[in-house]
């Protein structure tokens, strides 16, 4: 997917869209704080079932009908893998591939750098932009750093022209100023996805 020249191309109904080096980040941080906090080891997390847990929050549900998901892992050009999911390669394990699960449908993953030509926030707000023109998306779930810079607060001004019948939801670690979109927690998802059982915290 091409989000610089996307008017001819039909999108998926349901795009997450992640900067893939602020959910690394986060995974690391919650990953050192658990392992004190519960005395195991624990395993890189799981970037499907992250996947899935995203568009749940997102509003997807098992419906019955057949339903396709784009997962659009913007990251930094220098950077050639995630340290602390599996699968973690962009070019060879992750981008150009996909996953089928039985109740949600099938997930297409996607991994663009950035960085060279153009910032990750720069990048996020085109390909919002973009994405909000295809009235074929349903739902559209946004993961900026909400810790550094003012990425958070330039997606948010990006999604001012959302749609109404497009459910769109961005996640961060806290409660942020709102928008024209729904928030969820990022550390949920991330917690699921490292395997954390609710009865060990």
């Amino acid at each position: 997917m091409n989000l610089q020249d996307t008017s001819h191309v039909k999108l998926s109904e349901n795009i997450i869209l992640a900067d893939a080096d602020y959910i690394d980040y986060v995974v690391f941080q919650l990953t050192v704080q658990f392992e004190r906090m519960i005395g195991r080891a624990i395993p890189k997390a799981d970037l499907s079932r992250w996947a899935m847990n995203i568009a749940l929050d997102g509003g997807l549900r098992d419906d019955g009908a057949e339903h396709e998901t784009q997962v659009v892992l913007v990251h930094d050009a220098k950077k050639k893998q995630l340290q602390n999911f599996v699968p973690a390669a962009y070019d060879t394990e992750l981008s150009g591939q996909a996953f089928r699960d039985e109740r949600l449908g099938e997930f297409i993953i996607n991994a663009y750098p950035v960085g060279e030509v153009v910032d990750k926030a720069d990048y996020l707000t085109d390909a919002i932009k973009t994405i909000l023109e295809h009235r074929e998306v349903k739902r559209l779930m946004v993961i900026p750093n909400g810790e550094q810079g003012d990425d958070y607060e330039e997606v948010r001004r990006a999604l001012r022209d959302a749609p109404d019948d497009m459910r769109v939801t961005v996640f961060a670690m806290q409660p942020m100023q709102g928008g024209n979109f729904r928030q969820e927690i990022l550390g949920y998802s991330l917690t699921n996805a490292l395997g954390i059982r609710g009865e060990e915290l």
